[in-house]
């Protein structure tokens, strides 16, 4: 069975843009194992939504994003099973990740709990974890909760940071990452590889051994050492 995914975002899209790729080519990890059905924005003129029109999917501009009640309708009136927040800088109301608990997801460029929260996203991740002088970020998919980037940790991947980083420069090889593990992720909750249990404990694991080699060598100098 073809999970229905509705992707929220505030922006461009990016990660938006890689999932869909993912679901159009047959030799993608999981391929078939979702659809992007649904593009959720807060912003009218998030390029987001122009990805959605330019691959036909159903897009909408929320009037409302803090009405849950009405967000539930909508998600319901779409058949909607998974969510996928990619750089939507909303908060989820509760009646929503109450409705979808253990099939809310996001992606954070950073190494959760550390540079994580309100406010936290996109350049001013990058530059705290520069300022902080730490020498390994990474990216971060998790379920959602109620709480900005809270919530059980599904999988991590490290990037390193080089001494001659700018945000600008991370931010490009973070983003290499979670172009490429998003999909991955998403392909392993639609398919019931990885779930939340009643204790909100994470079960299964994204990859087996022979998939984190393969993995590895695909994100290249992404994420080699300095």
């Amino acid at each position: 069975m073809t999970a229905r995914i509705a992707v929220f975002a505030s922006g461009a899209g990016s990660n938006l843009e890689a999932l869909l790729q993912h679901v159009g080519q047959a030799s993608s990890p999981g391929f078939g194992a979702y659809a992007v059905a649904l593009v959720v924005s807060n912003r009218v003129g998030a390029g987001a939504l122009a990805i959605a029109t330019r691959h036909a999917v159903s897009a909408t501009v929320l009037p409302d994003p803090a009405d849950g009640q009405a967000l539930v309708n909508l998600l319901g009136q779409h058949e909607i099973d998974i969510i996928a927040l990619a750089g939507y800088l909303k908060a989820i109301p509760a009646a929503v990740t109450d409705a979808y608990r253990g099939r809310a997801l996001n992606v954070h460029p950073a190494l959760l709990p550390a540079f994580g929260g309100r406010g936290m996203y996109g350049l001013r991740v990058h530059r705290a974890v520069i300022e902080a002088g730490v020498r390994v970020s990474g990216v971060t998919v998790h379920f959602v909760d109620a709480l900005y980037d809270h919530g059980p940790i599904i999988t991590q991947w490290p990037v390193p940071v080089r001494s001659e980083d700018s945000p600008e420069t991370l931010a490009h090889r973070v983003l290499r990452v979670e172009h490429a593990l998003y999909p991955r992720v998403l392909a392993a909750v639609g398919t019931g590889r990885v779930r939340l249990d009643a204790n909100g404990r994470v079960r299964g694991e994204v990859f087996d051994a022979g998939e984190t080699a393969t993995f590895t060598l695909q994100l290249g100098e992404a994420t080699a050492c300095a």
